[in-house]
């Protein structure tokens, strides 16, 4: 059962004329939904915003408050790439609230897999600054939730660039695992190997970059010798996916080249990597060719389900073993030197 909240009718955030990060997004996630077959059956959760207080968790309450300000103010620029509109604070609730909504109902039903398809995306957002078209960082938000109760949490970012903003929220915080595979060097220039956690969260930092170019089968490589181990050791009791789709070979922010049938195969590893049903929830963050977001899309939910749905081959032969070497032996040594400046 696929538990899906999604509210693209009720979308103000407003980025303009030719910005990648817009409202077409949301939607092409939703069609690769129906595309895959699994829209009909899906239990639709209503629209929620996030409270101040579930923000807090992981965002400062004078950023919160600026950023509010700033959007019923009319919004603008914050940085070069980041735009803010006078909707986008209460779209920016609903996009945190939406993985909560999820992660709620997976509770409450204790079976299925959740999808939050909402904007902006969240995992570039620190606990005080809005970045990389991220103003909350609605993952953060849920994991921490999360462990509030006493869960344990792993987050699973394979958006092509690394999320920055969940590493530093959980850089030093024992209950939450992070991973991520991204591409090196890229935007926003942080995710090196080395960098494996703070002091009190050693090796629950866990950063796979790949080259330009790298394929299905070299991201598979990453999960079978690094990332299901670390999950294993960590025995995490929510997976949260931080589900980018721009690192699919079609996306013009990016030189990874993945297709869709690399990410249904990702998707059926990380299946696994909790051992009770009714705990794994996918939040929509980066991917900005509507075509491939569509089809990455149906494809990743169809694998977190067991379904089949492979619109395109998978890909292999591209570079980036030596990569994975690399970040297995930073994993051994388990590299105590990684700073704040990383994060």
């Amino acid at each position: 059962m696929l538990y899906l909240s999604a509210s693209p009718e009720l979308d103000q955030h407003h980025t303009g004329s030719g910005h990648p990060e817009r409202p077409e997004r949301a939607r092409a996630a939703l069609q690769g939904v129906e595309q895959a077959g699994l829209a009909s059956g899906a239990v639709w959760l209503a629209p929620r915003a996030a409270t101040r207080e579930e923000l807090e968790r992981v965002h400062s309450p004078s950023y919160l408050q600026s950023l509010q300000d700033w959007c019923e103010g009319g919004g603008g620029r914050l940085d070069s790439d980041t735009v803010a509109s006078a909707g986008s604070w209460a779209t920016a609730l609903r996009a945190a609230g939406g993985v909560l909504a999820v992660v709620g109902a997976l509770a409450e039903a204790g079976e299925g897999v959740g999808f939050s398809a909402h904007r902006p995306p969240g995992h570039h957002a620190l606990a005080d600054q809005a970045m990389g078209f991220c103003l909350l960082n609605n993952v953060a938000v849920a994991a921490a939730a999360l462990a509030e109760q006493g869960q344990r949490v792993m987050v699973l970012d394979w958006d092509v660039h690394h999320g920055n903003g969940t590493q530093a929220i959980f850089w030093d915080d024992p209950r939450v695992l992070y991973v991520s595979l991204h591409q090196w060097p890229l935007y926003p220039g942080t995710g090196r190997a080395e960098a494996t956690g703070g002091p009190r969260a050693p090796g629950l930092t866990l950063n796979v970059p790949l080259p330009p170019g790298a394929t299905g089968d070299v991201y598979l490589l990453a999960m079978d010798e690094l990332v299901a181990p670390a999950a294993e050791a960590f025995a995490p009791d929510w997976l949260l996916i931080s589900g980018g789709f721009d690192a699919h070979r079609r996306d013009p922010l990016a030189q990874v080249a993945l297709s869709a049938g690399d990410f249904a195969d990702l998707a059926g590893r990380a299946r696994g990597l909790v051992s009770r049903p009714g705990r794994v929830v996918m939040a929509l963050e980066g991917g900005y060719d509507l075509e491939a977001l569509r089809l990455s899309t149906g494809a990743s939910l169809a694998g977190l389900l067991g379904e089949r749905f492979r619109p395109e081959r998978a890909t292999s032969g591209g570079p980036g073993a030596e990569a994975v070497a690399r970040a297995a032996r930073a994993r051994a040594q388990l590299n105590w030197g990684a700073t704040e400046a990383d994060t």
